[in-house]
C-alpha cells in the first residue's frame, strides 16, 4: 500500500514537472514581469493627478477628470493599433523579417500621427467646445479648455511613443518601454508637484500645471524613444516610414489592426457608459463603484499583463511556422490565466476589510458602505470572467491574426446584452441598485461559451505573413 502510493506520488511528480518544464513559463514571466509594473507606473500618474489636485479644489478635480475623456478615448485607439500592429510584427519577427516589420510601423504611425493631429487641432482652437461636450458648467469649462489646449502637445508626442513602444514589445523588448515609462512617469508626478504648487519660483498653475508636466514629460519620452531607436541594431523609429507604401502589408493591417482597435474602442465605450448606467443612481451608488473600480483594476492586472506577454510569445511561435507548439503554449497560457484570476480575486477579497475601514473613515454613508461591500464580492468573481477573455480574446486570438472574432463578440455582449439589459433593469424595472450591478457584471461570464468555442475550434491558429513581399520593388519606391 505504502509502496502504491509512493509510486503515483512519483508519477505526479514527474507529470508536473513536464507540464511546467516547458521554455514557456520562463519567457512569460520575462515579458509579463515589466508590462505589469508599466500598468501599475500609468495607474500611478492618474492617482497622483488626484491626489495632489485635491489641494487645488473640487472644480479643478472635476474639470480635469471631464477633459482627460479625450486622452482616455485617444488611448484606447493608439492601444487598438498597438496591438494590431504587434500581431503583424511579431510573426514577421519570427520569421526575421524586419523591414516588412518597418514598413508596419509605418502604416500604424499613419493612423497614428493623423489621428492625434486631428485632435491636437481641435485642442488648440476650439478646447471650449469640446468641453460643451461634458458639461454646461462655465467654471468647468474654462479651466477644462486651458488644460486640453496645453495637453494637445501630449496627444502628438502620444501618436508616436505609443506605437514604437508597441512595436519593441513585438519582438520581445519589453523592459525598454518600461524604462521609458518609468521615466516619464517620475518626471511627470515630480512636475505635477513643481506647476500645481508653485514650487521653485514657478507660479501656481493648477489644472493647467497637470497638463502642462503630461506634455513635458511625454515630449522627454518621445526623445528618449529616437535615443533607443538610433542604439538599436533592428527596430528603428523612421517617421520616414509613413510615406513608404506596400500594397499587402497595408490591406493586412487594415484587415487585421483595424478590427483589434475597433475592438478595444468599443470595450472602452461600452464600458464607460457602465458608470453612466451607475451614476444615474445616486451619488452611493456612484461613490461605491468608484471605489470598487480601483480595486478590481489592481485584481486584473496581472491578468492583462498575461494577455500581452502571451500574445507576443504566441506571435512570435507562430510565424516561425511552430503551431502546434504554439497551440500547447496557448493551453499553457490560459491556465497560467485562471491562476492569475484567481490570485486576482483573491486580491480583492484581502484588500475589502482594508478597503471598507478606508471608506467608513472617509465621507462614505452607511448606504454607500453597504453598496461597496457587496460590489467588492461580486468583483473577486469577476475579476476571473475578465482575466480568461482578455487573454483569449486580445491575447491568444490575436496572436493568430484573429481579431474580427472579438469585435463581434464585445459589440453582441455589452451592445446588445450588457446596456440594453442594464438600462431596462435600472429605469424601467427599476431593481434595487445591487441588482443592477450584478446584472451588468454577467458580461463576461455570458460571452464564455462563445470564446471557449473559438479557441477549441483552433480556427485563431494562421500564420498570416507573406512570402516575397519586396521582391518585385525597388528599395524605398514600394507601390501601394
Amino acid at each position: 500500500m505504502i509502496k502504491q502510493f509512493y509510486l503515483l506520488a512519483e508519477e505526479m511528480k514527474m507529470r508536473l514537472k513536464e507540464r511546467f518544464s516547458s521554455p514557456f513559463y520562463g519567457q512569460i514571466v520575462k515579458l509579463v514581469t515589466p508590462i505589469v509594473l508599466q500598468n501599475l507606473l500609468s495607474s500611478a500618474v492618474s492617482s497622483a493627478d488626484v491626489v495632489m489636485l485635491n489641494f487645488v479644489g473640487q472644480s479643478a478635480i472635476s474639470a480635469v477628470s471631464l477633459a482627460s475623456q479625450y486622452a482616455s478615448v485617444l488611448f484606447m485607439v493608439f492601444y487598438g493599433l498597438g496591438t494590431g500592429a504587434t500581431m503583424l510584427c511579431a510573426q514577421y519577427y519570427g520569421k526575421k523579417d524586419f523591414r516588412a516589420i518597418e514598413v508596419v510601423q509605418g502604416i500604424a504611425l499613419r493612423f497614428s500621427v493623423g489621428i492625434s493631429l486631428g485632435f491636437a487641432v481641435l485642442a488648440l482652437t476650439v478646447p471650449q467646445y469640446m468641453m460643451l461636450v461634458f458639461t454646461n458648467d462655465q467654471e468647468l469649462i474654462q479651466l477644462g479648455a486651458g488644460y486640453i489646449r496645453i495637453l494637445s502637445v501630449c496627444y502628438l508626442c502620444w501618436g508616436v511613443t505609443e506605437v514604437y513602444i508597441s512595436i519593441l514589445r513585438s519582438v520581445g523588448r519589453v523592459a525598454i518601454g518600461t524604462v521609458l515609462n518609468t521615466v516619464a512617469v517620475v518626471l511627470n508626478v515630480i512636475l505635477n508637484a513643481v506647476f500645481i504648487f508653485g514650487w521653485l519660483g514657478v507660479p501656481k498653475m493648477g489644472a493647467n500645471g497637470v497638463a502642462l508636466a503630461t506634455s513635458i514629460s511625454r515630449l522627454v519620452e518621445l526623445a528618449l524613444c529616437f535615443v533607443v531607436s538610433a542604439r538599436s541594431p533592428q527596430v528603428k523609429l523612421k517617421l520616414r516610414m509613413i510615406f513608404v507604401k506596400n500594397a499587402v502589408l497595408f490591406r493586412d493591417f487594415l484587415k487585421l489592426s483595424l478590427p483589434a482597435m475597433a475592438n478595444d474602442v468599443v470595450w472602452g465605450l461600452a464600458f464607460s457608459l457602465y458608470s453612466v448606467i451607475i451614476g444615474h443612481l445616486g451619488n452611493d451608488a456612484v461613490a461605491a463603484n468608484s471605489l470598487a473600480t480601483v480595486v478590481r483594476g489592481f485584481g486584473t492586472v496581472l491578468c492583462f499583463g498575461l494577455a500581452s506577454a502571451g500574445g507576443i510569445l504566441l506571435g512570435q511561435k507562430i510565424g516561425e511556422g511552430r503551431l502546434e507548439e504554439a497551440r500547447a503554449d496557448g493551453r499553457r497560457l490560459l491556465w497560467l490565466t485562471v491562476a492569475a484570476g484567481a490570485v486576482g480575486g483573491l486580491i480583492v477579497l484581502c484588500a475589502r476589510p482594508f478597503v471598507l475601514l478606508y471608506a467608513g473613515n472617509g465621507n462614505f454613508t452607511e448606504t454607500a458602505l453597504g453598496y461597496l461591500s457587496v460590489m467588492l464580492l461580486i468583483n473577486s468573481y469577476y475579476v476571473m470572467g475578465a482575466a480568461v477573455n482578455t487573454t483569449l480574446i486580445a491575447g491568444v486570438f490575436r496572436a493568430g491574426g484573429d481579431s474580427r472574432f472579438g469585435l463581434i463578440c464585445d459589440f453582441f455582449d455589452m451592445w446588445v446584452y450588457a446596456l440594453p439589459v442594464g438600462f431596462l433593469a435600472a429605469f424601467v424595472f427599476k431593481l434595487p441598485v445591487l441588482w443592477v450591478y450584478f446584472i451588468m457584471c454577467t458580461d463576461e461570464f455570458v460571452k464564455w461559451p462563445w470564446v471557449f468555442k473559438r479557441y477549441r475550434s483552433g480556427k485563431w491558429l494562421k500564420n498570416i505573413t507573406r512570402e516575397g513581399l519586396f521582391e518585385k520593388e525597388p528599395a524605398g519606391a514600394e507601390g501601394q
